[in-house]
């Protein structure tokens, strides 16, 4: 039983970590393999302000996390006492671990995001494009511009 256990607690907590790990790179110099192929329009223009964002982890991340600290908290809370006082420590431990997963995953899921205010040369008009900071590349106002647009998403890249 004891074996049984430590392998759930092991497999549970390797699918937690892979699902953090399999998440494409968010920055503007990632391209998927959906993005192959397709016709982008290209526009150019100037940053006119730029705003750190904080990005949250998607639903299903959050999903994970829960999902493992209720096994996690369930599996812990069955082994407190016995008969129907196991099965409420089980009950009640799933409950407490799954909030601590979804917390934990949330919170974790969470990465630095910049908002970056254009002024597009062709038209003048002004957009805004939400994307994940890479160290490697710092907009700053002023600065010209790339904007790929694919449908309602874009990415900005130096010019």
């Amino acid at each position: 039983m004891k074996t049984h256990f430590i392998c759930v607690i092991g497999i549970t907590l390797f699918t937690v970590g892979m699902a953090g790990c399999t998440s494409p790179n968010p920055y503007g110099n990632s391209y998927s393999t959906a993005d192959a192929r397709t016709i982008q329009e290209v526009y150019y223009g100037s940053i006119i302000k730029t705003e750190p964002v904080t990005l949250e982890a998607s639903g299903q991340s959050n999903l994970i996390g829960s999902l493992a600290g209720a096994a996690i908290g369930g599996l812990l809370g069955s082994k407190v006492g016995g008969g129907t006082g196991s099965e409420i420590a089980a009950i009640g431990g799933g409950l407490l671990g799954g909030y601590a997963g979804s917390e934990v995953a949330a919170e974790a899921g969470k990465s630095n995001g910049v908002n970056l205010t254009i002024k597009l040369d062709a038209t003048g008009k002004i957009i805004s494009v939400v994307q994940a900071v890479d160290p490697k590349v710092i907009f700053e106002v002023g600065q010209e511009v790339q904007i790929n647009m694919d449908g309602s998403t874009a990415r900005v890249v130096p010019r």
